[in-house]
């Protein structure tokens, strides 16, 4: 039995970062229940291209193992039922803006006084007080306001955003994570709380060492592309037939480094003969490595440093990743049955156990208003509220 089987979830988020923390607990056992609205349910099916019979590929990469019911929010009745169903989970996750809360009837205090167990995690993109906690925001404007963008990006160049949406990633990760510890704190106190998480928090811890060079030594970090602006060398390198990473900064490693490639003499250089020096000199560092790794294919460079235990590796594509034999052996590519579309690819678990199949039993993403009687039936039972729900819904 995996971990959080018999866990009731009423997932009532849109767009990434919170479909992907109640698929997180849906991978682990809950049963997530998705509420969409009617003509079309969650945006992310209809953003695209590309589609797959009319969702979205966004849908696909954070919804699987939920089902979905459709529900009308705008009506007094949709409004009930929701609230029935928040009254019998064990989790609610929403990511709404709190006046939507208290007009659908489904704010923290209501749900939690018919419900004091409940676990109540709110998601937004700067936190849900303060002096602008009514704002909304997407990925790209947190990355933005709160500094990432500004460290991301050819030095000197345009800022530029991540390649995916890692920071509702990250704050549906956290989000994940704040549940499942305020399930374990229930579990002592018999109390549930409320969770809450941001695009804007989530990113800002991870500045990191980029907000420690300012708070401790006043320094604003710059962009420095694949760079490092405290290692060299440590970055992308072109070759003959392609790009390759190689961190070669510590003198651990530095030295085999140019060893292999046959550049001894700069071991002894005064100019790179320490890390700290090579940080000083990295335009005349990297003048003489780019010259010298340009000479080499990958598979030759590669080859060579694998040999000396250095740190390396090609810069792959998306389609040469999953069909890496690595990514294979560790099943981070599955496939899911589906009743309309026969199969669909998902990315696998990024943690293991040893206790348990975390895979073990995954759904594809639901079709729209999928389960929805089977969710009326176990959540609601023989309840006056199920009698309510099936008039709704007839």
């Amino acid at each position: 039995m995996k971990p959080l089987a018999g866990l009731k979830v009423l997932d009532l988020t849109r767009f990434f970062a919170g479909p992907f923390c109640t698929m997180l607990l849906g991978d682990h056992g809950a049963d997530v229940v998705k509420v969409e609205s009617p003509g079309g349910g969650d945006q992310t099916r209809r953003q695209g291209p590309p589609f797959k019979a009319e969702n979205g590929m966004t849908f696909f990469a954070g919804n699987r193992n939920k089902r979905s019911l459709v529900l009308d929010a705008k009506t007094e009745e949709g409004r009930d039922l929701l609230f029935q169903l928040a009254s019998r989970a064990d989790v609610v996750v929403e990511n709404f803006r709190p006046p939507v809360l208290k007009r659908l009837g489904i704010d923290y205090e209501r749900v939690s006084a018919a419900n004091p167990g409940v676990i109540y995690a709110s998601l937004s993109a700067l936190g849900p007080d303060g002096p602008q906690g009514d704002r909304g925001g997407f990925d790209i404007t947190v990355q933005a306001e709160f500094g990432f963008m500004s460290i991301s990006g050819e030095k000197n160049g345009k800022s530029i955003k991540q390649g995916t949406s890692v920071f509702d990633l990250v704050t549906g990760l956290y989000a994940y994570s704040g549940i499942v510890t305020a399930l374990l704190q229930r579990k002592e106190t018999g109390r549930g709380q409320r969770v809450e998480t941001s695009l804007m928090e989530s990113q800002v811890s991870f500045l990191v060492d980029a907000a420690m060079e300012y708070l401790i030594a006043g320094k604003v970090r710059e962009k420095w592309g694949s760079e490092h602006s405290q290692i060299v060398p440590y970055k992308v390198f072109s070759t003959r037939d392609g790009e390759v990473v190689i961190g070669a900064g510590y003198q651990t490693v530095y030295e085999p480094f140019v060893r292999a490639i046959g550049r001894e003499d700069l071991i002894t250089d005064p100019r790179f003969a320490t890390l700290a020096v090579r940080v000083e000199n990295r335009d005349e560092m990297y003048r003489i490595l780019d010259e010298e790794i340009a000479k080499y294919t990958n598979a030759e460079i590669i080859a060579l440093l694998d040999k000396a235990t250095v740190p390396n590796a090609p810069v792959n594509n998306v389609a040469q990743v999953f069909s890496h034999p690595q990514l294979l052996h560790r099943k981070m590519l599955l496939s899911l049955d589906h009743p309309q579309y026969g199969s669909v690819p998902t990315i696998g678990p990024a943690v293991k156990y040893s206790g348990f199949d975390v895979a073990e039993g995954w759904r594809a993403p639901p079709l729209l208003n999928e389960g929805a009687e089977s969710v009326i039936e176990d959540w609601l039972g023989n309840s006056e509220p199920r009698k309510a729900a099936h008039a709704v819904r007839s």
